[in-house]
Order: C-alpha cells, then structure tokens, then sequence
C-alpha cells in the first residue's frame, strides 16, 4: 500500500503484519473459546479479521491507518470497520484482541487494564512483554498491581520471520482474563497499587525488610505478615504469586489499620 497514513510511515505506527498462519489459526481459536462481540485492535489488512468474521460474532474492527481502514471495509463489509486509536477507543467489548505495535505495547496495556467493560483479551505483544505479564521468569510491578483483578497466561511464542516486515524482536501470546472474584476489592485498588510500588522501589533485601520500609511495618510484624502470606522472608517481589500479594496487602492493612494509599 502505496498512501502514506497521516499518522506515519509503516515505521512509526509499528506495522509488522502477522502471516503466519499455524499462530493466526491459534489466535482466532483462543478467541473462539470465549463469548461476546470482540474488538479487534490493529486489524491492519484483515489477517485476523477475516477468520475472527467466520466466527459469526459480532466483529469492531479498529486501525490508526485510514487506507488500511478503506481497503478492509472494502474487503469485508459485513464487519464493522472503524478509523480509531486504540490509545483512544472504549475498549468496551467483552473480548478485545489484536496484533499490538511493539512501541504502545505498554501504554495500550496500561489503558486496557484501567478500563471497565471487556472480560478476556488475547494480545500478541513482543516476546519479553508477554513472558514477563505471565510471570515466567519472575513478575513485574506492573503485573503485580494488576493481580487481584486480572489473570495471565502465556500461550506461545511467534519468531520474527512470521511478522512482514519482521521487527527485530520475538513477539509472543499473551491471555489476560477478569477474575470473576477479585483477590482485593476495587475500592482498594489505588492503596494496593502504591503498596505494590513501595514493595518494588522500597530499600531491603528480602520481603521481611521491603515491608519494614516500604509499608512501616516493624520487624515483628513485618515477619508475621510474610508468614501468613505463605512467602519466603528473604524471597522478592518478582517471586509473589498473585494470591500471595492479595494475603500480604490484607495482612500489612490489619497491621497498620492503613487502607488506602
């Protein structure tokens, strides 16, 4: 496609288009196992599009790029194609799926975690991105405040040369489902969120001396906290699983009589 978006060029809207097909099929069967109308982030040339449309849902469809947006009404006007920033879209649909641009990964992951609205979303983010929100190797921060409200699972990694163009990284599957029944009530959420952000940046080595520092706990009751949360003294944050944080932000709360950040 020739028109340049006026967004940019293929380069600064991230466009490395999947065209593997073994990891299309898988997608779309990830999908196929939930229930609701889906919107599609980044449909781009309709690679997803086309055998999510078999499913006989209903099917948004959503791209940055107008001529892409053009040609895929063209291609496939019983779907709903829209011209729309997913940085900027509800998000609202029950199941959100999409090739996510590398360079928003995190932005669009943040804005879909803060949003109401959807129950399942099957993103393909880069590799590092994927494996580490699933918390293989170890979790992160921001995996870590998510927890309570949100599980997830990794369902396979996708090489390079099944992207075109291929980008420089690996990319990988990533599911992230709402849990029925939060670990933590949404009314805590942004006390949680700081304690887990304390718990990441506080100075300590071992869980014991980051809850002493970073949620005022003494040494006593910093101890007692870790055991009832069922974790190591000297294990890290990167090492919780999410039922863990749940017991030690409910246990550090009974201790300190402290809420809400």
């Amino acid at each position: 496609m020739r028109n340049r978006s006026v967004h940019g060029g293929r380069h600064e809207l991230g466009q490395n288009f999947l065209i593997h097909r073994p990891t299309i099929r898988g997608i779309v069967d990830l999908v196929a196992e939930t229930r609701g109308a889906i919107l599609e982030m980044g449909a781009g040339d309709g690679a997803l599009t086309v055998p999510l449309a078999r499913l006989g849902r209903d099917l948004v469809a959503i791209d940055i790029d107008e001529h892409r947006v053009r040609a895929l009404r063209r291609r496939l006007p019983q779907v709903r194609v829209e011209h729309a920033d997913a940085l900027r879209h509800p998000l609202d649909s029950p199941v959100v799926v999409g090739n996510v641009p590398y360079h928003v990964t995190t932005p669009i992951l943040r804005r879909l975690l803060g949003r109401d609205g959807w129950q399942q979303a099957i993103l393909l983010t880069q590799w590092e991105v994927a494996r580490k929100r699933a918390g293989v190797g170890g979790g992160t921060m921001m995996t870590a405040q998510a927890a309570p409200w949100f599980a997830f699972s990794l369902h396979g990694r996708v090489p390079a040369r099944h992207f075109a163009p291929s980008p420089s990284v690996d990319g990988g599957v990533l599911r992230v489902v709402r849990r029925e029944t939060p670990l933590i009530h949404a009314r805590d959420r942004r006390g949680y969120e700081q304690f887990v952000r304390a718990m990441f940046t506080a100075r300590g080595n071992g869980l014991s001396a980051l809850l002493q520092h970073g949620a005022g706990l003494s040494a006593g009751q910093a101890r007692t906290v870790v055991g009832c949360a069922g974790a190591a003294h000297g294990g890290l944050p990167r090492d919780l699983r999410p039922e863990q944080w749940a017991a030690l932000w409910h246990h550090a709360v009974a201790a300190t009589g402290r809420r809400r950040g």
